[in-house]
C-alpha cells in the first residue's frame, strides 16, 4: 500500500459534520433576521414624533385627573396616559406639568422623599410648581391649561404651553 492512498482528502466531510454546519449556518442566519428587524423597528420608533406615538390619546382634548377633594395640598400624581404631573400647591391652585425635562428631553420623576422632580439624565431637579432648583435646565417644566368644572379636574393635552418663568396664571384655583 502506498502512502498517499491511505490518506483522505482534507477537505472530505462526513454527512453528521455537513448537516451540523447547514443547521449552525440557518441558526446564524435567523439570529440576523432578527436582530436586523429590532434594529428597524427601534429606528422607526425614534423617528416617529411624539405626537403621533401615544393613539390612544388622538382626538381627545381634555382628560380627566381626578376629583379635587382626592388632592392634599403639596400632592404630586403622575398621569401616564397623558405624560405628564399634576400637581396641587399648597395654597390649594393646580398646575399640570409636562414629563419632559427642559434641558435635553429627559423623563421626569416626581421623588416623593425629596418633594421634588429629578432628570435621571443630567441631574436636573424642580420644584412642585416645575421651576428649577439645580441646572442644567434653565427654564421652568412645560404646563398644561388645567380647568376645574363641577369639582373634577380637567386637564387640556392639547395645548402644552413653554414657559420662562413662574407666573400664578399658570395654576387654576378651586
Amino acid at each position: 500500500m502506498n502512502i498517499v492512498e491511505q490518506q483522505r482528502p482534507i477537505s472530505s466531510k462526513t454527512p453528521r459534520q455537513s448537516n451540523r454546519r447547514a443547521l449552525l449556518n440557518k441558526i446564524w442566519a435567523l439570529i440576523a433576521a432578527v436582530a436586523f428587524i429590532e434594529l428597524g423597528w427601534f429606528g422607526s420608533s425614534l423617528l416617529k414624533s411624539r405626537k403621533t406615538r401615544n393613539t390612544q390619546l388622538k382626538g381627545i382634548r381634555y382628560i380627566e385627573a381626578g376629583r379635587v377633594e382626592s388632592f392634599k395640598p403639596g400632592q404630586v400624581k403622575a398621569v401616564p396616559e397623558a405624560m405628564l404631573f399634576l400637581a396641587c400647591l399648597e395654597d390649594n391652585r393646580f398646575i399640570a406639568l409636562s414629563k419632559t425635562c427642559t434641558h435635553l428631553g429627559c423623563a421626569l420623576a416626581w421623588d416623593e422623599g425629596q418633594q421634588k422632580f429629578v432628570c435621571p439624565c443630567h441631574g436636573s431637579t424642580f420644584d412642585r410648581a416645575g421651576i428649577v432648583l439645580t441646572a442644567p435646565a434653565l427654564r421652568p417644566l412645560d404646563f398644561f391649561p388645567v380647568r376645574i368644572e363641577d369639582g373634577t379636574i380637567r386637564i387640556e393635552i392639547t395645548k402644552m404651553q413653554r414657559r420662562e418663568s413662574f407666573d400664578e396664571s399658570q395654576t387654576t384655583r378651586v
